[in-house]
């Protein structure tokens, strides 16, 4: 009987588990990473906000909000992708799960820079206490560029800055509101929804002033620099 090639020799896959564990490791946090630790958390939440704000909660879907942030988090995040590839590549090239961590780390470092650059003082101060305070006084405190450190403090500033530009932006249409609320009472048009009548001149507005494309350059230009 004939052994099969393929059971007779192991592929590269069998001969380097722990490095494929890495890998693996490494993807299964890829989606909470593009969430959380990059310009998709900010730009989805202000996105959202200002498709409440005009008042139609379901145009455009969920699908173009989403998708529309995680193209503007591409263009935004295209420069530290490129950095962490080139320090990558700049390390020297070592095989098993010890050279995967290694390049793992460098290509961690323009991440770390990012969230650092992005993350408000006062929130790192505060995280810092947190973490220090959680591993106790017989283990070393944590250093302020720790990512248990910075990366709560980023979600926490990214947070903060979401709801203050969506502030902003719901405020012209709230002011739409209340005119329209205020006319249909002076004429006595109490039986109309002041909701949907506002919703064409909410619309019309938006449409006006290129709401679309005003909103997602603005987004994108808050992280240059």
């Amino acid at each position: 009987m004939i052994a099969s090639p393929l059971l007779a020799s192991p592929g590269p896959v069998a001969e380097r588990p722990a490095e494929m564990l890495v890998l693996l490791a490494a993807l299964a946090l890829v989606p909470v990473a593009l969430v959380m630790l990059t310009s998709f958390l900010k730009i989805a939440v202000v996105l959202s906000i200002a498709r409440s704000a005009l008042g139609a909660p379901q145009v455009p879907p969920n699908t173009v909000v989403t998708g529309l942030a995680l193209v503007l988090t591409l263009l935004v995040m295209a420069p530290v992708a490129e950095r962490a590839a080139e320090r990558v590549r700049a390390g020297p090239v070592e095989r098993g799960a010890a050279g995967s961590l290694s390049a793992l780390a460098r290509g961690a470092g323009p991440l770390k820079e990012f969230l650092a650059r992005f993350a408000r003082p006062d929130d790192r101060a505060a995280f810092l206490d947190v973490a220090t305070r959680l591993r106790g006084p017989d283990r070393p405190a944590p250093g302020e560029d720790d990512f248990a450190v910075l990366a709560p403090a980023f979600v926490v500033s990214e947070l903060r800055r979401a709801f203050v530009i969506g502030f902003l932006v719901f405020v012209p249409f709230l002011v739409v509101d209340l005119v329209v609320s205020n006319v249909l009472l002076a004429l006595g048009l109490t039986q109309l929804s002041p909701t949907s009548v506002a919703l064409p001149f909410k619309l019309l507005l938006f449409v006006a002033v290129d709401g679309w494309r005003l909103l997602a350059r603005a987004l994108a230009l808050s992280y240059a620099g």
